[in-house]
């Protein structure tokens, strides 16, 4: 079968599509036939050797996937054979750009209905991440309000559309370009973060979502309400010494689970959120999908690799 690989760390030119056996599953595992793979920045990282991944080389790059189930191992009894499927690999968020793929079977669940086998792929880390940021983390519900930073991005997009599910008052930043596209998602109040200090217009707010990090998760300190909290999914950085003593930060990595993902399988086929698929090409062309990540021109969303093609 085809892998995309690095046999070193680097730029996308390391990227390598190889020949390899097809895998087994081990216990808790799934094989999975690979329909299509998302394309992230976690996996740009894991390329460069800058993310905390400690496999050793060679490297099957990414994570996201969706596909149909081949092969089940010892003790997985909620997936089968035939299950059209979307998830993440596994902890280490390797292994996904590859025609048979090995995940663990927490980290996966049924494909939602309403979604192709590409938008199925292009979802599972950015909304889990909008979702734990919301929920498992700020506790956010109805009536608080919250300002989201970088909410025009593929997590930001979808903390956007949750937060209006939930009932929350939100806030945006987003650049000139991207407002109408942010309001369309249902934010009330959209800043144009080049033009405006978001610091001026946005009211105490319960709950910072940072998608951003740098001076503008450090400003945001000072537009949190007493008793409310930053999430960031950039920045473990501390808070500002003149942070109020009673606003709380946290910094998550994500933690994909079957659970989640039955969540968010919900809302997508009740029609509450919705897949956002940018750039789409074929397993060969995973080098130019990290150029993308790169800056190289590309199709607003989430760059997913197509790898067969299912019904």
């Amino acid at each position: 079968m085809k892998a995309a690989r690095i046999h070193r760390f680097g730029p996308p030119e390391v990227i390598e599509v190889d020949e390899v056996p097809r895998p087994e599953p081990g216990p808790g595992e799934v094989v999975i036939r690979a329909a299509a793979a998302g394309v992230g920045p976690w996996d740009a990282l894991i390329r460069e050797a800058q993310s905390a991944v400690s496999a050793t080389l060679p490297i099957t790059l990414g994570s996201d996937l969706s596909g149909i189930v081949e092969s089940v191992g010892n003790g997985v009894d909620s997936l089968k054979p035939v299950d059209a499927v979307y998830g993440s690999t596994n902890p280490q968020f390797i292994g996904g750009y590859a025609e048979y793929v090995v995940a663990l079977a927490g980290m996966i669940a049924k494909k939602p209905k309403s979604l192709s086998f590409v938008e199925a792929a292009s979802a599972p880390v950015v909304a889990v991440t909008a979702w734990q940021m919301l929920f498992d983390y700020a506790k956010a519900r109805a009536g608080q309000s919250v300002l989201i930073h970088g909410a025009a991005g593929n997590v930001g997009a979808y903390a956007v559309l949750l937060a209006r599910r939930a009932g929350l008052h939100l806030f945006a930043t987003a650049s000139a370009g991207e407002i109408s596209f942010v309001k369309n998602l249902g934010a009330e109040t959209v800043i144009d973060y080049a033009a405006t200090r978001f610091e001026d217009v946005v009211p105490p707010v319960d709950v910072v979502l940072d998608l951003v990090g740098g001076e503008t998760r450090l400003r945001s300190f000072g537009v949190i309400k007493p008793g409310g909290i930053l999430v960031s999914a950039v920045s473990n950085a501390p808070a500002p010494a003149n942070a109020p003593a009673d606003v709380r930060s946290v910094f998550f990595l994500v933690d994909v689970t079957t659970e989640r993902l039955e969540r968010l399988t919900e809302l997508f086929d009740q029609g509450a959120i919705k897949a956002r698929v940018g750039s789409v090409l074929s397993l060969n062309q995973a080098r130019q999908a990290h150029e993308m990540l790169a800056g190289a021109p590309h199709e607003k969303g989430k760059i997913v690799l197509k790898i067969a093609e299912m019904g």
